[in-house]
């Protein structure tokens, strides 16, 4: 398209724009929104239109919550985020080609921001704003979306929206947080789904695993809101949705890379945060490095401990300098084996599994007795649990290598473990849950026997007594 035709394209918009009001949540082709103009959804819930963050004189196109005045915290989706608008002339319309497009000033040739979707019917396409706080494209009479930004998250996710990866498009929604109060652009931490094994929602830092979540299938998610966790042929997502219409819920990636569950009243000053992550030592990925435990409850000793059937690796690290981050080895490495020498498992209990990464479910429907069998016939098989599917049967997720992230659950919300250790080591822990059974026998024994005198002499004590009385 030339220059001559973008000019007369924009004096037909020109010519032909209708004024937007506030009562408005929609864009049809012959609609401009400009600085001054904003789309509301129906109920009043949300609005799109321009905006400068923080302390920034730079203009983004944005969506917020309506009702609560414009500030970084309310902003939900940012159109332009590395392509900010110097000035007030910028202006988002629906162009020939049935697109949404957003330029800076008149002049522009090429839009900063665009749908770039291929539509039939442009003459029918309208965008609206809804209550959800979706805004979406829409192309003719049967109302067909072609383009939401549900599906292009920024830093937070609302209800109704879903993080994950659709197997049938590869589209992959994730959140990245902004740069700075004063900055929406991509910043450096990103929440992300890894399909890998069992799939499971990171944090990173950059490339970096920062935080690790709980994989699927989620055993307890917070009371306060419902979950949709799908694991299928067709995607794999994560959703929610809440009752309360009064209460304003998000999930949202922080620029210093917290992930946060916030939520407020329209009438509240602040947003209120009731869950984060990673704000506790072992919440951090990895923290105590492979083949451990990071226990939570710890606060003021060492945190890290290693698995049954392994020993740290750097000692003069791990016991003076509490430096956990080099993990276990398997103990007697050299001088005993874990592959038909007479070894076993261990059961490790109630932790968060370690990284499903180098996991593998085995089967979706086997008894914790026949996945132990499976693992134990295969010698690279390091551990394994037995996990309930919501909805199904009981299946056997197995790991191979080394075993990362394990972390020691307070709330009772995790699984059993069981670790591959060696006949040594096997034969050490049955003997001492022999002595402690026998320990425990013992202790009942004497205090059972102590009980026993102590009521003869107290009946000898009071028969002796009641005789010298009446000797009197």
């Amino acid at each position: 398209m030339d220059a001559k035709t973008i000019r007369l394209y924009f004096a037909l918009l020109v010519l032909h724009r209708l004024t937007l009001s506030t009562s408005t949540d929609t864009i049809t082709i012959n609609q401009t929104l400009r600085e001054g103009d904003l789309l509301v959804s129906k109920q009043n819930k949300f609005a799109l239109g321009f905006f400068s963050p923080g302390n920034s004189s730079y203009r983004y196109l944005g969506i917020w919550f309506y009702k609560i005045s414009l500030q970084t915290d309310t902003v939900v989706w940012v159109a332009n985020r590395d392509k900010a608008i110097n000035g007030s002339a910028g202006f988002l319309s629906i162009n020939q080609y049935g697109n949404l497009v957003l330029y800076g000033n008149r002049d522009e040739k090429l839009p900063i921001w665009s749908t770039n979707v291929s539509v039939d019917l442009a003459n029918t396409c309208v965008a609206q704003l809804f209550d959800s706080g979706n805004f979406v494209l829409i192309q003719g009479s049967r109302k067909i979306i072609v383009w939401q930004s549900f599906d292009h998250p920024t830093n937070t996710l609302l209800p109704g929206m879903r993080l994950g990866l659709d197997k049938r498009t590869g589209l992959n929604r994730f959140l990245t947080s902004w740069k700075s109060t004063d900055d929406p652009g991509i910043g450096d931490y990103s929440l992300k789904l890894n399909p890998v094994g069992s799939p499971v929602f990171f944090l990173y830092d950059g490339s970096k695993p920062y935080w690790r979540g709980t994989p699927w299938p989620c055993r307890r998610p917070p009371d306060i809101y419902n979950y949709s966790y799908v694991n299928s042929e067709e995607e794999i997502s994560y959703s929610y949705s809440h009752d309360d219409s009064s209460v304003l819920f998000q999930l949202m990636v922080h620029e210093s890379g917290t992930l946060m569950w916030v939520s407020r009243r329209e009438s509240d000053a602040n947003w209120k945060e009731f869950w984060s992550a990673s704000k506790y030592r072992c919440d951090s990925y990895g923290r105590c490095g492979a083949n451990s435990v990071c226990d939570p409850k710890h606060v003021n000793v060492f945190e890290c401990s290693c698995l049954p059937g392994y020993e740290p690796k750097f000692p003069r690290n791990w016991f003076p300098m509490r430096d956990g981050s080099g993990g276990c080895v398997r103990k007697r490495l050299k001088s005993s084996s874990v592959c038909g020498q007479g070894e076993g498992f261990v059961k490790v209990p109630q932790v968060k599994v370690p990284d499903t990464s180098t996991a593998v479910w085995v089967h979706m429907s086997m008894s914790r007795v026949d996945c132990e069998q499976e693992c134990y016939e295969d010698c690279s098989c390091s551990a394994y649990a037995s996990i309930k599917i919501p909805g199904k049967d009981v299946a056997c997720l197995a790991w191979y290598g080394d075993l990362m992230d394990i972390v020691d659950l307070m709330d009772h919300s995790g699984y059993d473990v069981y670790v591959r250790v060696d006949a040594i080591e096997l034969a050490e822990i049955e003997r001492s849950n022999g002595f402690l059974e026998m320990k425990g026998m013992l202790a009942f024994l004497v205090v059972s026997v102590s009980s026993a005198w102590f009521v003869i002499i107290l009946f000898v004590y009071l028969w002796l007594r009641k005789r010298k009385k009446r000797g009197k």
